[in-house]
């Protein structure tokens, strides 16, 4: 679809290559999950492209500390989701729905962001330079800025090839066309009313922010309260995403807000709290956070960090095939849509 619109619109020039189109299409590291990549992004580069030492080197680096996301914290968050989720309107109380759904929260970001990851350093690898995925959503204040920093080339797939070509901003049915992509965006993950749901869900909260971004109350409105309230959304949003029907998915959401009570609790939340999920909780929601980043910028100048982000990504790999032969088969959470 990006090829044939691209060329139509006159983005991009036809590939009369028909191995340089083939390419463009099977390309692996972005197929499945993304980055999703734009034809015309990537034209130029499909014609000629430069393999460097240094990008190889920083496309190694990528892929282990996507590896690293995703069998270390994603896969180890993964373990207690599944002991809580598929049971859980049966024998859980309201605490350890909001454990659950909690470790889904960050599971899935993981998962995820650690595909992209993945899927960019095999990029650099080979000489292609894909677009970055996340920029640490769960550091939002708005649904809008959730989807500036949540799966990016998803949202600018959209905005360009829907979004805009349904008017836009520029004709009077700007909230229609937001809540049509994003109805598309939950068809987009699978034809069933929980995605729906979850895609109208966000649409909803987006068109919200429209109508009141420039309240004078809202702009007032401390930035800690509105990183809450766009927490909250996200997460009860997720609910309708882990479950593959509705009828569960508000189940669960009721047990959450404490309207529906099981009679028989067998396992209450201090059964989960171990030591270990706490630690691993609050690791994973630093990690989440843009504070690590910013102290290895500081350092990055220095010569002889670069011999300590050797050696630290050397243990990180290890430790991340130490996991894997530990572990049984998990998949990645996006390849089942």
């Amino acid at each position: 679809m990006s090829y044939i619109i691209d060329i139509y619109r006159g983005a991009a020039t036809v590939n009369k290559n028909i191995f340089s189109v083939s390419l463009y299409i099977s390309l692996f590291p972005q197929l499945v999950a993304g980055p999703i990549v734009k034809y015309k992004d990537i034209d130029n580069q499909i014609r000629k492209r430069k393999e460097t030492l240094k990008d190889f080197s920083y496309g190694i680096e990528r892929f282990i500390i996507g590896l690293a996301k995703k069998v270390i914290i994603a896969d180890v968050l993964a373990s207690i989701v599944l002991s809580i989720i598929p049971n859980s309107n049966n024998i859980i109380d309201t605490p350890t729905a909001w454990l659950g759904i909690i470790c889904y929260t960050l599971q899935i970001y993981f998962d995820f962001s650690g595909y992209s990851d993945m899927a960019i350093g095999l990029g650099y690898m080979f000489g292609f330079k894909f677009m970055e995925n996340f920029k640490f959503p769960y550091t939002s204040k708005s649904i809008t800025e959730f989807w500036r920093r949540w799966h990016i080339s998803l949202s600018t797939w959209f905005k360009e090839y829907l979004y805009i070509p349904l008017g836009g901003n520029r004709t009077g049915h700007t909230y229609l066309n937001l809540l049509i992509v994003f109805f598309v965006t939950g068809l987009w993950h699978g034809s069933s009313w929980n995605f729906i749901i979850w895609g109208l869900w966000h649409g909803f909260f987006i068109v919200i922010e429209k109508l009141i971004k420039n309240k004078n109350w809202y702009i007032k409105t401390p930035n800690i309260i509105k990183w809450c309230i766009t927490m909250i959304i996200v997460i009860i949003g997720w609910v309708f995403f882990t479950f593959d029907n509705l009828k569960n998915a508000l189940d669960f959401l009721l047990i959450m807000f404490g309207i529906k009570h099981n009679n028989l609790v067998t396992f209450e939340i201090g059964y989960y709290m171990n030591l270990r999920v706490i630690v691993w909780i609050i690791f994973s929601i630093l990690l989440s956070t843009p504070l690590l980043t910013n102290i290895l910028k500081k350092y990055n100048s220095n010569n002889s960090f670069e011999i300590i982000k050797t050696v630290l990504l050397s243990i990180l790999l290890i430790l991340s095939i130490i996991f894997i032969v530990n572990s049984t088969y998990s998949p990645f959470i996006y390849f089942q849509f």
